[in-house]
């Protein structure tokens, strides 16, 4: 490209020295040849004067007289009648030019010029030319060199952004060049590349999230089967099935909510459903993993509570909190519901160490744990809660006190309440 423009630059150029150019040494030459012309005829009217006022003086009308009147490098001679011709200067040989006057006297005045001093001055005249037609080239070239490089650089970091766009750095450069249409492709690259990175952010997260999320619920259904196998009892295999059939719903649900907060997180299918039928069922997949490590886990507070969510979503959510009590809390996990205005909560507590003092409240930012984790559950969990219109909080950190907060609906049926915890 560099190459191109310097050519077209360099072609333009040329051609307007050609047109003007050959105009102006046409022009100048014309000028040069007349101006000489009349100097002559100038010279020879002076002249034919200056013989007739001496001849009218009766005076003397010689060589030696007249000699200081004319100009050097030219020829006159001068024909009085019955005088022998006066010559002053050389003749000049070759083509010349020349001007010839008569006087009041009869007598005539022939002025000559070489055509070679005229040649001489269009020489030199032209050597002007040439040379301002030089500068005119060498200007232009370093002109159109650095026009050149002005719009092929950035052409060529436009390149190299694209490029790099293609192999999955979509980090935008914000780099801009003074040029309107360069600037704008610039504006687009990097528009471009702010969404390309959002997107792998998106799939990277995604990525991430179903890994956390669904690690727990495919091993637990992994120990159901196990247990299937290890029984011959067609009653335990038939209750053990349908909780892994359960828990494979609740897998299918999981992923769905992944994707659907992946493509939209504000999208949410919240419908008015039984809170303790979640607790419930959370209780039941959790049993046995505290009771291998020698734990209890719990319920207690207002029952018949219903809340407006998704049942999945709010399973996923109070999984996270009962997995993250399992792996960095001790002694008993326990679920709480209670009612605070319209609101119905879930806290689940444990009798742990708690969160440190230094992390407080990035504990539900990504890659933030106080234990080597992942650090994904927690913001996973805030996450799905928000999308059904709750939230979840930390309310105390010394125990670790977590609220799920869910907008309360209408119980369908009333029937008591009970505030004794529940061993499960």
């Amino acid at each position: 490209m560099r190459r191109r423009l310097i050519q077209s630059t360099l072609a333009v150029v040329l051609v307007v020295i050609a047109v003007f150019g050959v105009s102006l040494v046409i022009v100048e030459s014309r000028t040069i040849s007349s101006s000489a012309q009349e100097v002559v005829d100038s010279e020879a009217v002076r002249l034919v004067g200056i013989v007739d006022s001496r001849l009218l003086g009766s005076e003397d009308v010689n060589a030696e007289i007249l000699r200081d009147q004319v100009t050097q490098d030219r020829y006159a001679v001068i024909r009085i009648p019955g005088r022998p011709p006066i010559e002053i200067g050389t003749r000049p040989t070759g083509d010349v030019i020349h001007a010839e006057e008569k006087g009041e006297g009869g007598e005539t005045v022939r002025v000559e010029e070489p055509r070679s001093t005229i040649t001489r001055e269009v020489g030199r005249t032209l050597l002007i030319i040439g040379l301002v037609a030089l500068l005119a080239v060498v200007a232009a070239v370093l002109l159109a060199i650095r026009q050149a490089n002005k719009l092929a650089s950035p052409l060529t970091d436009l390149a190299e952004t694209a490029e790099r766009l293609g192999s999955g750095d979509p980090r935008p450069r914000h780099k801009r060049y003074g040029v309107p249409e360069l600037d704008r492709v610039a504006d687009v690259l990097d528009s471009s590349a702010e969404r390309i990175a959002r997107m792998l952010t998106a799939e990277r997260r995604l990525a991430a999230d179903a890994s956390h999320q669904l690690r727990t619920p495919l091993t637990a259904l992994s120990m159901r089967l196990e247990e299937i196998t290890l029984t011959d009892d067609p009653d335990t295999v038939k209750d053990e099935a349908m909780i892994a059939l359960t828990q494979v719903e609740r897998l299918t649900d999981v992923v769905e909510r992944l994707l659907t907060n992946a493509r939209d997180p504000r999208t949410g299918s919240a419908v008015s459903f039984d809170l303790d039928e979640v607790i419930q069922q959370q209780l039941a997949e959790w049993r046995p993993a505290y009771r291998g490590v020698g734990r209890a886990i719990v319920s207690s507070g207002k029952r018949h509570l219903r809340a407006v969510g998704t049942p999945g979503a709010v399973a996923q959510v109070l999984a996270a909190l009962i997995e993250n009590s399992l792996m960095h809390g001790g002694g008993t996990v326990a679920l709480r519901t209670r009612v605070t205005g319209n609101q119905a909560v879930v806290e689940v507590t444990d009798e742990g160490p708690g969160v440190p003092a230094d992390l407080g409240a990035r504990i539900f930012e990504r890659a933030i744990s106080g234990r080597n984790s992942t650090g994904i559950g927690l913001a996973v969990a805030r996450d799905l809660a928000e999308a059904d219109g709750g939230r979840l909080e930390m309310l105390q950190a010394q125990p670790p006190i977590f609220g799920l907060f869910l907008s309360r609906t209408a119980p369908q049926k009333r029937s008591g309440t009970s505030d004794e915890p529940t061993v499960r």
